[in-house]
């Protein structure tokens, strides 16, 4: 150190883990204690002395205590960030501190215990052997795209009440659920509105619909899952008793000349036929390019081992639960039940953490061995695409960027997309055509 001869040892506990070993001399310790006890001295108020004439061994009676506490901090400070100057060491929490008291004519020891990122030395990235699964747009899917359209500029006409409901009607309806007999809140609701076979309410509820009438009373009796996210309901017996107020059936428009009205850009069906067939084309290639990435994270992962800060992980858990839980709230969940079922999923979710954890480290490394780099003008290319697309003015979204810390966000994701460039370029890809059909999962 620049005034003190602090002696100073590294210790690796793991790859992702140091501990910093500090031994002060008593010399510097003794320095310490002296500068923090004359400026206490200034201050100090103790009956029967007069402030700033108070005897060092008085002061020690009644400011031990503070004193060494303040000179600890002090000796850390000092010692702590040069260590970590010194070694090249960058941690990525706050230390965690073990020490010794201030014992006279003794050294004063104290350990330091941090997180860092692991050295990684990233190899069977080049290479690869990976397939590039295309899907060809066919007219069908083009036809279902429009037919989507159409449901969007549908209208809704009341229904007799001769006609039952059919799977797509809209329905306005009270229903409360009992549980062993004892009417539950959360299982209640007046003038509720869905769309029926969507799938919006309770598992099994809408299918029990079919076929009631406007006006009509009815009983619903429901086995909710044994994995239902409100565990005081799941596995058990619900008996709905539910009226049917009103049922709306979407009238779908005609595909003609009044319909391609709604559309600024388009002069028929066949044009907006063509716009669909390339949005489609569009989707389907960044559906490819997202499973090939996929397929090279899991690659290069298998071929490269290595320990990953827990800290990393518990950050990257916590944006995933709360990601889970926004989702569960969005689908009309109780956001206590949300939470229950996020946290119900923690250990469940800490592998994907882990592994996400893992490809940004490693894909960082890949991107530092081989001189990848994000540059200014980059950046900011990027930027006025965003600005472009949210229709803002780009010196106003790059303030708000540099405030909120975003603009190193958007780096390294410019930097992730180079490096996956560089991999794809260095890997044997066959392409692989197929039809929707095909996709496991369907649509």
């Amino acid at each position: 150190m620049s005034d003190t001869s602090t002696a100073v040892k590294i210790e690796e506990i793991s790859p992702v883990k140091k501990k910093i070993l500090f031994d002060i001399p008593w010399v510097d310790v003794k320095k310490e204690l002296d500068t923090v006890y004359r400026s206490v001295a200034k201050s100090a108020k103790i009956k029967g002395f007069r402030q700033g004439r108070i005897p060092r061994d008085v002061l020690e009676v009644y400011y031990k205590e503070h004193a060494e506490n303040e000179v600890i901090s002090n000796l850390f400070k000092k010692s702590y960030q040069e260590a970590l100057e010194k070694n090249d060491i960058v941690p990525l929490t706050q230390p965690y501190i073990d020490q010794t008291k201030i014992e006279k004519n003794k050294d004063f020891t104290f350990t330091a215990t941090v997180e860092v990122e692991p050295f990684i030395e990233p190899k069977g990235y080049t290479d690869l052997e990976l397939e590039r699964d295309e899907f060809e747009v066919t007219e069908g899917d083009v036809d279902e795209r429009l037919e989507r359209i159409r449901h969007m500029f549908a209208t809704l006409e009341d229904v007799g009440k001769d006609r039952g409901v059919k799977e797509g009607d809209l329905v306005t309806l009270d229903f409360e659920g009992t549980v062993a007999g004892k009417s539950l809140k959360e299982l209640t609701a007046k003038d509720y509105s869905m769309e029926v076979g969507r799938g919006t309410i309770f598992p099994g509820f809408e299918e029990q619909l079919i076929g009631t009438g406007g006006g009509e009373s009815k009983q619903i009796q429901l086995k909710f899952p044994d994995e239902y996210p409100a565990k005081h309901i799941a596995g058990k017996e619900v008996l709905f008793t539910v009226n049917l107020k009103n049922i709306r059936e979407k009238k779908l428009p005609n595909l003609d000349e009044n319909f391609i009205r709604n559309f600024d850009k388009f002069e028929s069906i066949e044009e907006l036929k063509e716009h669909l067939c390339k949005s489609l084309q569009d989707e389907n290639h960044n559906k490819a390019d997202l499973a090939l990435k996929e397929l090279i994270k899991k690659k290069i992962l298998e071929t490269n081992e290595f320990e990953v800060p827990s800290s990393f992980v518990e950050r990257q858990l916590y944006y995933i639960m709360a990601d889970t839980q926004q989702k569960m709230i969005s689908s009309g969940m109780a956001q206590k039940e949300a939470t229950e079922f996020s946290l119900k999923f923690r250990d469940h979710f800490r592998d994907e953490a882990t592994n996400i954890v893992k490809s940004i480290l490693l894909l960082k490394a890949i991107a530092q061995k081989e001189s990848i780099t994000v540059d200014e003008k980059e950046v900011e290319d990027r930027l006025k695409d965003i600005a472009r697309e949210i229709t803002q003015e780009y010196d106003s979204l790059r303030e708000s960027f540099e405030k909120s810390g975003k603009i190193d966000h958007v780096r390294d994701e410019i930097l992730n997309e180079k490096t996956f460039d560089f991999i794809k370029g260095k890997s044997n890809i066959t392409v692989v055509k197929k039809v929707k059909d095909e996709n496991i999962g369907g649509k």
